[in-house]
């Protein structure tokens, strides 16, 4: 019950409603054709496959970032989720196929869910890593477990909150770039060569995040078109 388990609670709980909106359009595309009565237990089901999936994919991360240059990779990664969350959405639609049976229904929910968990799966499992190693996998299942039916109940609202309040993906956007920074600043393979210190972990945080907010915005301004003379 220490300050950085709740804020890496937090942490996780914060990506995984911006990251998973698109998993909340999935489970309803998905359940879209199933009957009245099938079509709650289609999204519970589905939805409790993904958790499951994820934790264990989630489990496979945390161990594979004790590998040396992982880290880097994955910090990489995260920085350009970061950027690209700060960019227009594109207008394409979603290509899911709905079916009107209940099992292939959640197999469709599983299967889309596996497919789109990369970020969310890296973005926590680096959050993860800041609240101890004894603490990481039960504090997965724990954010997790909060952090899902706000996304499968709640997305709408959570969808309205961000276009009234951009700010929200911004600092969203900026996490990842914190989580990045602190996550290249602990790879083993370059852990030895840098400074030692807790002033410095939180050095390596600001810039990612500094980093993310700078690169999105100079995308975003050149993605504007030119205004009319």
């Amino acid at each position: 019950m220490t300050a950085s388990f709740w804020l890496a609670v937090g942490q996780i709980i914060m990506i995984d409603i911006l990251l998973g909106g698109d998993n909340a359009v999935v489970i309803a595309l998905a359940c879209r054709n199933l009957p009245d009565k099938q079509r709650t237990q289609g999204i519970i089901y589905g939805t409790m496959g993904a958790i499951v999936l994820r934790v264990i994919l989630i489990a496979f991360a945390l161990a594979l970032l004790a590998v040396p240059y992982l880290k880097i990779v994955g910090a990489i990664l995260l920085l350009w989720i970061g950027v690209k969350l700060l960019q227009p959405e594109d207008e394409e639609g979603h290509n899911v196929s709905a079916s009107d049976k209940l099992w292939a229904a959640v197999k469709t929910v599983i299967v889309a869910d596996l497919v789109m968990s990369v970020d969310n799966v890296l973005a926590i499992a680096g959050a993860a890593q800041g609240a101890g190693q004894n603490h990481q996998l039960p504090l997965v299942i724990f954010g997790l477990l909060v952090s899902i039916p706000i996304i499968v109940w709640g997305s709408q609202l959570v969808l309205k909150l961000m276009e009234r309040f951009p700010i929200v993906i911004t600092l969203g956007a900026m996490l990842l770039g914190w989580i990045a920074g602190q996550m290249a600043y602990t790879d083993p393979a370059i852990k030895a060569y840098l400074p030692a210190g807790a002033y410095w972990s939180y050095v390596a945080a600001v810039s990612g995040a500094l980093f993310v907010l700078a690169l999105g915005k100079i995308m975003q301004s050149r993605q504007k078109p030119p205004v009319a003379s």
